[in-house]
């Protein structure tokens, strides 16, 4: 008979394996949109498309700091729209960027963040990379 801690220790290692092999939700960041300009900064509007593989939809408050977006389909993608704030500051250095090579430059990085009961929180990270060729009076006439 095996001690109590042995027996312990294998019970958390086959648990770690099977939950390691849960397929877990995937989220990828589709698009990214101006929503508002203010003196503040800017708030963009980040659409993250969330693939649930489970077999019954999640809850939409599951997903975080965000308005609730109703549930998550279940064995389906759902669309999301994630707000997200620019601070003047960065605004600035878009400036510059745009006088040095009339393009915009950005970076986004969201990280969504899942509860899931069992395995607890999720986080999937996201990041594109994007530049925006602005028009120039040519493009325009």
């Amino acid at each position: 008979m095996l001690p109590t801690s042995q027996l312990v220790d294998k019970a958390k290692n086959f648990v770690a394996e099977k939950v390691a092999n849960i397929k877990k939700p995937e989220a990828t960041l589709t698009d990214v949109n101006m929503k508002n300009f203010s003196r503040e900064g800017v708030e963009l509007n980040a659409k993250v498309s969330v693939n649930n593989p489970y077999g019954h939809p999640l809850p939409g408050d599951c997903v975080g700091d965000m308005p609730d977006p109703g549930s998550l389909k279940a064995s389906d993608t759902t669309m999301l729209e994630v707000p997200v704030k620019v601070p003047y500051s960065i605004m600035v250095s878009l400036a510059r960027d745009i006088g040095a090579d009339w393009d915009i430059d950005y970076e986004l990085e969201v990280g969504l963040t899942i509860d899931l009961l069992i395995i607890g929180d999720l986080k999937i990270p996201l990041s594109t990379k994007v530049e925006i060729k602005l028009p120039t009076l040519s493009d325009l006439f």
